[in-house]
């Protein structure tokens, strides 16, 4: 489906727009998707548990607290991610293996790169309201992303 953000905003006023906070790591500048929510910080185990699973499409929401000390996805992950039909993730937090991230067919946007890979405690929640970078998600929403920003809505817009 083809879409722009800034379209999406002009025709619909409760639309979420997210703080201009995020760069692009995959080679998938567009994507969106119903929204699977996680929150974590420093550790990457749910989201490997995650992306596991069937995407049917969906986009992954990871607040892992703005942490710029460790990458949360890095290129296996994402490779997961690719195999299993989800559309994009969406990190507050750093990603790694950039070069990598850069020709995968997902979108990944996140605040940084970093090559320290986090830690395996298996600690984190899954599917409950997150909020960064002025907006909150709703597990089920609908996420939107391009080169001009990111989206939320609690419908879809297409």
């Amino acid at each position: 489906m083809i879409f722009l953000t800034t379209d999406l905003c002009d025709d619909n006023d409760d639309v979420r727009v997210l703080e201009p906070l995020f760069r692009d790591f995959g080679d998938a500048s567009r994507f969106s998707g119903r929204v699977v929510t996680l929150k974590l910080y420093e550790d990457n185990s749910l989201i490997r548990e995650t992306l596991t699973e069937t995407g049917s499409g969906r986009v992954l929401v990871v607040d892992g607290g703005g942490s710029t000390r460790c990458a949360l996805l890095g290129d296996q992950l994402a490779e997961l991610g690719v195999a299993n039909g989800w559309a994009g993730v969406v990190i507050y937090g750093c990603v790694r293996d950039t070069a990598v991230l850069g020709n995968l067919p997902l979108g990944v946007k996140a605040l940084a790169s970093h090559p320290k890979k986090s830690t395996k405690r298996g600690e984190g929640q899954r599917d409950i309201p997150v909020s960064f970078a002025g907006v909150t998600f709703q597990p089920g929403d609908w996420l939107y992303a391009d080169e001009d920003g990111i989206i939320v809505s609690g419908r879809s817009l297409l």
